[in-house]
């Protein structure tokens, strides 16, 4: 089992930045392509980005493309998101994952085995 522990959320102004980290640990870490998707109040859940284990392939949704840019460290098990040019739409809580698959970077869900607890970002206006 992995536990996925998401941090770096908070409120921030529009255009400016704010950088998520997910940590991973747990006994059954085994290389897989991570995700984070976000979800917004009265809406479903959407993929925001992902990264394959060895980070040559990426995905990015169309909203944060040129914006948003995700990356790991292996050694760390951590995943990284950061925000800039952040837009009123980016509000949501966002949640990391991980894949069923290493080299995937899918924007399907149904791709994704572990999740972190999720965390609140809020950019005003």
């Amino acid at each position: 089992q992995v536990q996925l522990v998401e941090s770096g959320g908070g409120l921030v102004q529009a255009g400016g930045s704010l950088r998520l980290s997910c940590a991973a640990s747990g006994r059954s870490f085994t290389p897989l392509a991570m995700g984070w998707f976000r979800q917004a109040p009265g809406k479903e859940r959407e993929p925001v980005a992902a990264i394959s284990w060895h980070g040559s392939n990426t995905y990015y949704a169309d909203s944060v493309k040129g914006r948003f840019t995700i990356s790991r460290d292996n050694a760390k098990n951590t995943v990284v998101l950061q925000m800039n040019s952040a837009k009123p739409e980016d509000t949501a809580v966002y949640y990391c994952a991980t894949s069923i698959t290493a080299e995937s970077a899918s924007d399907s869900s149904r791709d994704y085995a572990s999740w972190g607890q999720g965390i609140q970002v809020t950019v005003s206006s």
